[in-house]
């Protein structure tokens, strides 16, 4: 086995020169011999302008094949600037793993391939994973470091506007409209609109909270991300050094205002996007935002990217007796904070991640509390079970582990997460076992594939555990069933056996409609049925609907956290800069 770092080195470079020679081999034995049978290509532009993943040696020869000529790939050479060839473990195999440059025939890329030992073929390294992802376009490069713009224009014409007048003038849309018109001030909204800063296309944020970050700032008080610091920065702006490793949603909300400020990001509060109809011949979208001083604007946008998150419009169950109840019912969005039911009476409905919170919340505040399960949950503790997904963000460069994350195929993700899915269960063991003893019922997601794809599914089902599940668990935080219930009455729940629950207050953690709910809601029938599901994975290995063209065109779709956020949000801006400059048209198949 090679274990020297030069003899890893010259193997991946080696099978770069192999790829490079292989492509332009007309009758693709050379390209065969190069990969696994049970091999993955992932795309992410740089070949096929789509995200899709390949399976299997025959197809992905196939799909190079015929995607080669057109993309004119060249110049593949091991980066010299990233993380060197290694041997890594990944998904449970270790594989040679080396990042690599390449340039096609209008941008430049970069990818990872893992190698592995070929027993029937000598041992010769082939491919098991490959990775194409266009970063860049040529002629449309962004201007960092030192390539950034001078400034000269306003900082030496005394008699012209100066920055501020330009800023103003920009953000005021007085006499054009923006090509591109962002629904949603959200992580998912702020990093398309700063990567569409950075390539020069008019872009629009439109939010409905007042102020920037109260999508975040409006949430419940005792709110903080369940994940870690390094692995939350927006692009171009990573967070201070000195950030706690778990941010609270009130900092994370002022970050918001000056990542909008320190980007220069048109952004307009307190506007409703009320909706939208598309103008095939003129290929543009004639769409109208309700402003917060009782204005209209019409606007004509090219393009409209929903950035509204994967929770978006509040998802309220038909319960029919629950109008019976005279006290106070939220649904877990309107909920602030725990305060004002000091000694009174609560349950909470839904075991997510929301509804436990929210009840711990509530108990800390010496409110009683109920927790009502309706369906089996996913649960575990927020260190460091529900951090092992992220490991590989603990080493190495932001740049370098966003690329491993977009690199993994979805069913080496998914056995990765079965692993780690297992050794989360090892580790809360005890907190399960007296979980599952005080009868709260638990999954492991489907596969048992864990609570990221819980997330990436569904977009929730899952708890990380910071104390409430202890509190089950002791007796403090009451649970039921909701099978249990036999109705709701005034002064709270009845159960199956007769016994009253009294409560003052009942939220509702019950979660929130599919975006497909809010295209139709927006866009009519028609849109909603051209474009069809959003998120999950139906049939394929990619997200649906997501970071990539649809079916509807000039409507584009980016959610997720703020690091799947940061990662596609750059593919997704260089499709849109590619259509405004006619580099992407439509004899490209929708994936």
């Amino acid at each position: 086995m090679l274990d020297r770092t030069k003899d890893i080195l010259v193997s991946a470079q080696t099978w770069l020169d192999q790829l490079e020679q292989a492509l332009s081999d007309p009758d693709h034995g050379a390209l065969h011999k190069l990969f696994l049978a049970d091999s993955y290509w992932r795309d992410v532009l740089a070949l096929s302008w789509n995200l899709q993943t390949i399976a299997g040696r025959d197809a992905t020869v196939q799909e190079l094949s015929a995607l080669a000529s057109e993309a004119a790939p060249s110049s593949f050479e091991v980066a010299s600037t990233r993380a060197p060839p290694r041997w890594v473990t990944r998904a449970g195999t270790k594989t040679i793993e080396a990042i690599f440059n390449f340039e096609t025939a209008i941008g430049r890329g970069s990818g990872i391939v893992r190698l592995l030992p070929d027993a029937d073929d000598g041992d010769r390294l082939k491919a098991w994973t490959l990775l194409t992802a266009l970063e860049e376009l040529k002629g449309f490069e962004e201007q960092l470091n030192r390539t950034r713009p001078r400034g000269q224009a306003y900082s030496r014409d005394f008699r012209g506007p100066n920055w501020l007048d330009l800023r103003k003038a920009s953000g005021d849309y007085a006499d054009r409209d923006p090509a591109v018109l962002v629904i949603g001030g959200g992580q998912a909204g702020l990093a398309i609109a700063a990567r569409l800063k950075q390539l020069n296309v008019d872009t629009l944020i439109v939010d409905r909270w007042p102020r920037i970050g109260d999508n975040w700032r409006k949430r419940y008080h005792a709110l903080t991300l369940h994940n870690q610091v390094q692995v939350n920065h927006l692009p171009y702006m990573p967070f201070p050094p000195n950030w706690p490793v778990y941010i609270p949603k009130d900092k994370l909300a002022n970050w918001f205002e000056a990542y909008v400020e320190a980007m220069e990001l048109n952004y307009w509060t307190g506007t409703e996007f009320e909706g939208g109809a598309y103008d095939e011949a003129e290929a543009r979208w004639t769409v109208h935002l309700a402003r917060a001083d009782g204005t209209t604007r019409t606007m004509h946008p090219r393009h409209v990217v929903m950035a509204t998150g994967v929770s978006g419009i509040p998802n309220i169950p038909d319960i029919p007796s629950l109008n019976n109840f005279k006290g106070t019912l939220l649904h877990s969005s309107r909920y602030e904070d725990g305060e004002s039911w000091t000694g009174k009476r609560a349950i909470v409905i839904g075991t997510g991640n929301s509804g436990h919170d929210i009840a711990q919340d509530l108990y800390s505040s010496g409110a009683q509390v109920t927790l009502v399960q309706r369906s089996p949950t996913l649960v575990t503790n927020i260190e460091p079970s529900a951090q092992l997904a992220y490991a590989t963000y603990n080493e190495g460069t932001l740049e370098d582990n966003d690329l491993i994350a977009t690199s993994m195929p979805t069913p080496l993700a998914k056995k990765t997460h079965v692993m780690l899915t297992e050794q989360s269960k090892a580790l809360d063991k005890d907190l399960l076992d007296g979980l599952t003893r005080v009868g709260f019922k638990l999954d492991f997601g489907e596969g048992s594939t864990g609570w990221q794809f819980k997330y990436l599914t569904r977009g929730g089902g899952y708890y990380f555990n910071v104390g409430c599940s202890d509190l089950i668990v002791s007796g403090a935080v009451r649970l039921r069933q909701f099978e249990d219930i036999e109705s709701f009455v005034a002064e709270g729940a009845r159960m199956k056996d007769g016994a009253i629950i009294p409560a003052d207050l009942i939220v509702l953690s019950t979660g929130y409609k599919p975006q497909a709910y809010l295209v139709r809601k927006l866009f009519g029938d028609a849109v909603a049925d051209r474009v069809g599901p959003i998120w999950g994975f139906g049939d394929g290995f990619e997200l649906r609907n997501m970071y990539a063209r649809t079916k509807q065109p000039g409507l584009w779709f980016i959610a997720g956290s703020l690091a799947q956020c940061r990662i596609n949000s750059r593919f997704l801006a260089l499709q849109i800069k590619a259509i405004e400059h006619g580099m992407l048209g439509r004899k490209v198949a929708v994936a």
